[in-house]
């Protein structure tokens, strides 16, 4: 089975004493405007397809069994408050939902857990950070995170993403039409011009919504350029990363 939640008690108890090491993969994501054409859920739809596509990467493996926990679909999302359709929680909610659903795990004997977020927002990726820090410190034990927005993972993205235009442009559209191209409405991302937008660099520049940085439509980049070829293989790519970060959760059993 690919779901923890699809498993039954015994068959979780039975994962603490089996030949391979549970690794549980729980997928963070948001729910905000992503321009006229992709869904409010981008994000989290991403981070479940990444999730689902490693539990296939790692399907033959001998030593280390993926399990996906059910996604948390919401995030700190400032930046698009207004826009129609989004959905914040505080940073202070999302560190204790993540604390303590990994603390709930780690106290059943499955402390092996990987955060896997495709939601870029700084106040959101800091707050999983420091729930990544928390746990070490309250409790000894090290949590993977797929931290997208560090430089040597950004380094190995598509040239939109290392330019800070990601945002509902051609990097995510290009990965929801690997997917769900049903979701995708194709009509209105053809007739979307480029925008120019360095998210990063904008946000350092104190502005702290999508209008203010020049996102009128909820978009920058350019999703008109976006294909579901470059989707599949940014996806391989964000296995391979995905996999690093589960081998190296691995390497605290088998000491290699």
């Amino acid at each position: 089975m690919t779901y923890f939640a699809n498993l039954t008690s015994p068959q979780v108890a039975a994962l603490r004493t089996g030949d391979r090491v549970p690794v549980l993969l729980l997928p963070i994501g948001a729910v905000e405007a992503h321009g006229p054409h992709a869904p409010l859920g981008t994000d989290g739809l991403i981070s479940s397809a990444v999730c689902e596509r490693a539990v296939a990467h790692f399907a033959g493996d001998e030593q280390v069994r993926l399990l996906i926990l059910p996604a948390l679909p919401y995030g700190v999302t400032r930046y698009a408050a207004s826009f129609p359709g989004a959905v914040h929680v505080s940073e202070d909610t999302l560190h204790a939902l993540v604390v303590e659903v990994c603390t709930a795990l780690l106290r059943q004997g499955l402390p092996r857990v990987v955060l896997v977020n495709n939601h870029f927002e700084p106040e959101h990726v800091e707050t999983l950070r420091r729930a990544v820090r928390t746990m070490e410190t309250r409790h000894g034990v090290h949590i993977g995170h797929l931290d997208l927005v560090r430089r040597r993972q950004a380094e190995r993205l598509t040239a939109e993403f290392r330019a800070g235009e990601c945002h509902a442009g051609r990097y995510e559209t290009s990965l929801v039409l690997a997917e769900r191209p049903e979701l995708i409405d194709t009509a209105a991302m053809r007739t979307l011009p480029r925008v120019r937008v360095n998210m990063p660099a904008a946000m350092a520049d104190g502005k702290s919504t999508f209008e203010a940085m020049g996102m009128r439509d909820a978009y920058c980049g350019a999703p008109a350029e976006a294909s579901g070829a470059e989707g599949s293989t940014t996806y391989e790519t964000l296995i391979s990363m995905l996999a690093d970060a589960v081998r190296e959760l691995a390497k605290e059993v088998y000491g290699q």
